[in-house]
């Protein structure tokens, strides 16, 4: 999809590549490129599928300069040091996330953009998922890793997690964007690519506007979910930008 001068692939993790069909499926990873001068990003890339992603960059004719994290993942690790090992791309992180994760080059704190070429993406804190949970904006989409889904959001209780903050960063923050803004989200277990602010206000299962803070934070109190599968893996990994040690 294209915005102005900018476009947008979306690449996900597909279960017939892996061994076991896990919690890492149904991940998403984006290519966000600048049409003009072929520079762009990578956000939430997944270390199985790096060999994938960079061959697509490279069929486009994509130089990458940023491998950029919406949070520390606790269902997969990413890929973003072994693209900088192959690319020589910028490992990028929310600013939460400083003090917490090493090998990071930049820390973009709220309001800050990351420019390639003509195109730039803007950093906004969504915490709650994780404290360290940063969106990332362009004109016209809104990356929100694991804060908002479609139709429904991401869990609270772990790494930090706080239903009282994710209910604030989506309405206060997310929620104030333009309705006809695109999101992207980090999963989607039912193979949707997209959803809009207006469609989640309206229709999000647990956070429309007619749901509050309260009901929201009742909600996902009673939920129970079984750790992911690869938590004690990934987390240490991603605090390390991917890096195994």
């Amino acid at each position: 999809m294209a915005f102005n001068n900018t476009y947008i692939v979306t690449v996900l993790l597909d279960v017939n590549e892996t061994q076991d069909v896990d919690d890492r499926a149904e991940s998403r990873s984006y290519i966000i490129a600048d049409r003009t001068s072929g520079k762009s990003v990578i956000i939430d890339a997944v270390i199985d599928n790096v060999e994938r992603d960079l061959r697509i960059t490279k069929e486009l004719g994509l130089t990458l300069l940023f491998a950029v994290e919406t949070h520390i993942h606790a269902d997969h690790i990413t890929g973003a040091s072994l693209i900088k090992e192959r690319t020589g791309a910028q490992i990028v992180y929310g600013s939460d996330a400083k003090g917490e994760a090493t090998g990071v080059d930049q820390f973009l704190f709220e309001g800050e953009a990351l420019r390639f070429g003509q195109t730039s993406l803007t950093a906004l804190a969504t915490p709650g998922h994780t404290d360290s949970c940063t969106s990332y904006m362009l004109p016209g989409a809104v990356f929100t890793g694991d804060a908002l889904f479609i139709r429904g959001n991401g869990r609270t209780d772990f790494q930090g997690g706080s239903a009282e903050k994710l209910f604030d960063s989506v309405r206060k923050k997310l929620f104030t964007l333009p309705d006809d803004t695109i999101i992207y989200p980090g999963h989607d277990y039912q193979g949707r690519v997209s959803s809009t602010i207006g469609e989640e206000k309206q229709f999000n299962e647990r956070l429309n506007l007619s749901i509050n803070k309260a009901v929201f934070v009742e909600m996902m109190n009673r939920r129970k979910m079984p750790r992911p599968a690869k938590m004690d893996i990934a987390i240490p990994a991603n605090m390390r930008a991917g890096r195994m040690i």
